[in-house]
């Protein structure tokens, strides 16, 4: 049976190459032709905004979570956040993204970061012609992220590549058509009570660690040293 099923395979593939060898070459003029890539391509990552529905002032999408981060696997991607102005926000909610950076030398392009993202700020998009001779110019600024036509390098913005799918993401939301239908209420609604040291900061300052934070860390350091102390005592 071992040899009838082998040979049974061996058939198979060469009929596969049979099939194909009568068929013409199809050669692709690249780079001045490009085939599409598919909807769901993972390519470079890109910030999207959208529009107050009270003010309908644009708004940076991203709260300056840090969730993408977390959910990196190589750590590509680092966030600064600071509080929101309640007199001029950033963001919807109540911080916004002071410095957001992706090494795109180190992404995988595994589309996490945008799983992870509750407001659906960051989103990987179709531009794959990411080569460069500098390694400094992979490495994308907030600005770069949220406009890269005006701020990526030249060599790494296409627009025939950008624009593809887009009608399929989020891009610069109408808060004029349906207010009710972008972010979730608690980011439409949401405003700092008071203005902190850190919104009028250039940089975020980390935030005291919490009474409960400090009293869980006290208990586990507690039951570290008495676990210590059994390991000796044997």
């Amino acid at each position: 049976m071992g040899v009838v099923s082998g040979t049974v395979a061996i058939v198979k593939g060469m009929l596969t190459t049979l099939r194909h060898i009568a068929r013409p070459a199809e050669t692709v003029d690249y780079p001045e032709v490009k085939r599409p890539v598919a909807a769901r391509f993972k390519g470079r990552h890109r910030l999207h905004k959208t529009v107050d529905p009270k003010t309908n002032r644009e708004l940076e999408r991203c709260i300056g979570c840090s969730l993408c981060a977390a959910a990196c696997p190589s750590g590509a991607i680092y966030i600064e956040a600071a509080d929101n102005d309640p007199k001029n926000p950033v963001s919807p909610g109540e911080r916004y993204a002071v410095h957001y950076e992706i090494n795109l030398l180190r992404c995988i392009y595994c589309g996490l970061c945008e799983e992870a993202c509750p407001v659906d700020a960051i989103k990987l998009g179709s531009e794959y012609e990411l080569a460069d001779a500098d390694r400094h110019a992979l490495v994308y600024t907030k600005d770069m992220l949220l406009q890269p036509e005006r701020f990526a390098p030249a060599g790494q913005y296409h627009a025939d590549v950008d624009n593809l799918h887009r009608d399929r993401k989020p891009v610069v939301y109408d808060g004029k058509l349906a207010p009710n239908a972008d972010l979730d209420r608690v980011y439409l609604t949401h405003r700092p009570l008071g203005t902190t040291a850190s919104q009028m900061a250039e940089h975020s300052e980390a935030r005291a660690a919490r009474t409960t934070s400090n009293k869980h860390n006290a208990a586990i350091a507690a039951e570290h040293q008495a676990n210590a102390a059994k390991r000796a005592a044997k």
